[in-house]
């Protein structure tokens, strides 16, 4: 009896080394909305990024592949809120290995999603930390995504403002 209760108790807990051996976030998992949580530059001191401070950046992934980044930042001491565009265009992520924007590709231990609702991320030399919000309302995230499929310029407006409003190598 006392063997077999050893056994029972040695295959309970080599299943449940295995367990957590291969658990996995699945792909879909990226799917949503992240908050910019804290970052760190090579050589520097991690930086939370906090929200009381007037500044969020926030990742849109969608189910088809689409991506946005904004930045949102506090224009004044009334409150008045800017959307500003960072990028928009397409990502993948699959098997662990993730690329946005026709990028090279990362590789799996440069974007970890650590469970379903954090993941870190290096980019050159930075390394960022991220979490979902998976409340946001449907309108925000369209608003949040229009703002960023709207950054291609027309070609006359930019050709005025580098011959007018700012230099131009």
């Amino acid at each position: 009896m006392k063997k077999m209760l050893f056994a029972m108790i040695l295959s309970l807990m080599g299943a449940n080394a295995l367990t957590a051996q291969t658990t996995t976030v699945a792909d879909k998992e990226i799917i949503g909305v992240w908050k910019l949580e804290w970052q760190q530059y090579d050589g520097e001191k991690k930086t939370d990024v906090d929200k009381t401070k007037g500044y969020a950046r926030i990742k849109y992934y969608g189910a088809d592949g689409e991506y946005a980044c904004a930045e949102i930042v506090v224009l004044s001491k009334d409150g008045q809120v800017m959307v500003a565009p960072h990028e928009y265009g397409t990502y993948s992520f699959k098997d662990g290995i993730y690329s946005e924007m026709g990028r090279p590709a990362l590789k799996p231990s440069d974007m970890m999603l650590t469970d379903e609702t954090h993941f870190h991320g290096r980019w050159m030399n930075c390394t960022e930390g991220w979490v979902k919000i998976p409340d946001m309302p449907e309108e925000v995230i369209r608003y949040i995504v229009e703002r960023c499929r709207l950054t291609n310029t027309p070609a006359d407006v930019e050709l005025y403002i580098k011959q007018n409003l700012i230099e131009f190598p």
